[in-house]
């Protein structure tokens, strides 16, 4: 039993960021849970390589469309790699295998009499790669606002308007085919609206599939195409894959997967998709993210600061998916401290916590399971949920059941029963057992979503089959085993301080996009300065001093920080505990001299009072270097 899912292939002319990471998490996320349940479920993503914008950046680098491309394109597969993303297919179309497909698909429409010579008089919009078909010269796109060319070319052109009336009976067949509800609405206007003859090549662009004489493939009718030369091409068939149980995409680029790409398949007698949902924006500060407007987030800085699950929680619990929904780092921290730190994170260490001291580190046996309502429900309402792709409403009902359970153990208080001796002995052990397999099942249903915490939290309930092979459609209450031995238990989700990982995040989002816009070969856009100014008699209120490392060693229990002795000429060494265990060895640090902080408030951090804070530049990837000096400075000479 197949299910065969996409993304977009995204185009190379723009970095990834977290618009792209968000169609791919959920596509990911899909993935999983139709392998949870039964199916040999598989994903492509890739690149779409071709047209006009990629052949100009290359040429602005000085290098060839393909070397760009090339650049663009490892940075989204590295950038999947980097979130987990479980794709099975990376689909370039520079490859030659899509390029086969793209003519072999054209022939099939060619010989079917769906494809006709013309020639183009009009304005075209670079940007966009679209014909604006009612513009005059010098007018803008009325899409991106851009100024359009006028081209006059010979083109091959594909025969839509034919296409019109088996389209809206395709729509009114299958009214799953377009999703959400909303979107189907907007294309069957679009439909009904009329439907104008296609142009599906170029003879003035050289950087495309080539097809017949001086024609390479328009960019719209190459790029589609690339879901079906993912999984065989020609020979299709063979690998038993299309068609596509659902395309992925997001709501902009959706009339040409609901309007073109099916007629482009009716037109060769090919199959169809299954169906084909249409996500909405993620808008930062009400406005669409966007190039132009410089306002787009990255979702790595969010990677290293937070961590994948974080980010993957937030965007599919804040956001009704299908609708535009808004993105903060406030909101961000805010939902992973409140409900996966403070929610999941703190049920599934107090339940096994309670476990490890009052039962010896086993699961008990239950004489009933006292939120088996709670359960039955919860499996429920998400499994229905989640079929639709309302991954919020389905998450809500989790953390109902997950709210149930907190409530459930302050009313049975577990440690007054473990002081009740034998006459409690059975209740205490219903207690522990109804709220371990309450913690089992939301880490069940969960794992779509949360692969990585919800393993760690399955090895901790002691769960040795893996996770990812559990069906979940035989999930029910009642299914742990009792007698089993829990593994060891430690803090999944520890809690974040708001105002340094959001500074942090940001900092890296500066570090990420001067990068980008390196790598894509344009000056570094203006970053507004996020710092308020100040003073110069507030900047003399910072004593910063020259110390001279006597002592350095890893703290217990950390793996970030260092206990230093600092000397800076008082009578006593400072204490200092600093965060660059992870960029420099104890040992390399002593006789070294840096930069403190020294008249800054006493801190404790692991239980160590740090008097004072060591100056470090961040760099990207997270790693701090120190501050330090080409000349000879003593031990507790101020910086001024």
């Amino acid at each position: 039993m197949k299910y065969y899912l996409t993304t977009p292939i995204y185009y190379v002319n723009a970095a990834p960021h977290i618009g792209h990471a968000y169609t791919t998490l959920a596509a990911d996320t899909i993935k999983r849970l139709k392998t949870m349940q039964g199916y040999k479920a598989v994903l492509t993503t890739g690149t779409d390589e071709h047209g006009l914008k990629v052949e100009r950046s290359a040429t602005a680098m000085g290098k060839t469309p393909e070397e760009f491309a090339t650049i663009i394109s490892n940075e989204f597969r590295t950038e999947w790699d980097r979130l987990g993303i479980q794709y099975d297919h990376f689909i370039r179309t520079t490859e030659p295998k899509h390029h086969e497909t793209v003519r072999w698909l054209f022939k099939r429409c060619l010989d079917n009499g769906y494809i006709y010579k013309g020639t183009y008089t009009g304005q075209y919009c670079v940007s966009d790669e679209a014909y604006v078909n009612d513009a005059k010269p010098g007018d803008n796109c009325p899409t991106c606002g851009r100024p359009t060319e006028t081209i006059t070319e010979e083109n091959y052109f594909f025969k839509l308007s034919v296409f019109a009336d088996r389209l809206m009976k395709l729509y009114e067949d299958d009214p799953e085919f377009i999703q959400p509800e909303s979107r189907r609405n907007e294309v069957m206007s679009f439909v009904r609206g009329g439907l104008q003859d296609l142009s599906i090549s170029r003879t003035t662009l050289k950087w495309g599939v080539p097809l017949e004489g001086e024609h390479v493939a328009y960019v719209w009718f190459d790029a589609l195409i690339n879901y079906i030369s993912a999984v065989g091409g020609p020979a299709f068939a063979e690998q038993g894959l299309w068609p596509a149980d659902l395309h992925l995409v997001g709501k902009e680029i959706l009339r040409f997967h609901a309007v073109f790409w099916p007629a482009f398949l009716m037109a060769a007698d090919l199959p169809l998709p299954k169906r084909i949902f249409a996500h909405g924006w993620l808008l930062f500060e009400n406005d669409k993210m966007s190039k132009s407007r410089g306002n787009i987030v990255r979702a790595e800085p969010i990677r290293q600061v937070m961590g994948t699950e974080a980010l993957r929680y937030f965007l599919f619990r804040e956001i009704v998916f299908g609708q535009d929904g808004g993105f903060s780092y406030d909101a961000l921290v805010t939902r992973y401290n409140a409900e996966l730190a403070n929610g999941l994170g703190n049920l599934g260490s107090r339940t096994l916590t309670m476990i490890r001291q009052y039962r010896d580190g086993v699961i008990p046996s239950q004489s009933a399971n006292l939120l088996e309502d709670s359960i039955a429900k919860a499996i429920d309402e998400t499994a229905r949920a989640f079929d639709a792709f309302e991954f919020s409403r389905g998450l809500e009902a989790i953390w109902v059941m997950l709210s149930a359970a907190d409530k459930f153990i302050v009313e049975q208080a577990p440690w007054k029963l473990a002081k009740g001796g034998e006459a409690a002995r059975q209740q205490l052990d219903d207690a522990l057992y109804a709220s371990a397999d309450l913690l089992r099942v939301a880490v069940v249903l969960l794992h779509p979503i949360l692969p990585e915490s919800t393993t760690q939290i399955w090895a901790q309930l002691g769960m040795t089959t893996p996770l990812e092979t559990f069906d979940i459609r035989t999930l029910k209450s009642g299914q742990l085993t009792a007698g089993q031995s829990i593994g060891m238990v430690s803090p999944v989700f520890p809690r974040i301080e708001a105002k340094s990982a959001i500074e942090r995040m940001r900092e890296l989002e500066e570090v990420e996009t001067a990068r980008q816009q390196k790598l894509l070969g344009k000056e570094p856009v203006a970053v507004s300065d996020a710092s308020p100014k100040i003073d110069f008699e507030d900047f003399a209120k910072v004593d910063m001093r020259v110390g001279v490392v006597l002592s350095a060693e890893p703290v217990k229990g950390s793996d970030k920080l260092l206990h230093l002795k600092v000397d800076i000429a008082e009578p006593e060494p400072r204490t200092i505990v600093a965060g660059i265990a992870k960029a420099y060895e104890p040992g390399r640090l002593i006789g070294r001299k840096v930069v403190i902080v020294a008249n800054l408030n006493p801190r404790k951090l692991k239980g160590i009072e740090s008097n004072g804070m060591i100056v470090a530049a961040s760099l990207e990837g997270g790693n701090p270097v120190l501050a330090a000096f080409i000349e000879e400075v003593p031990a507790g000479a101020r910086l001024k």
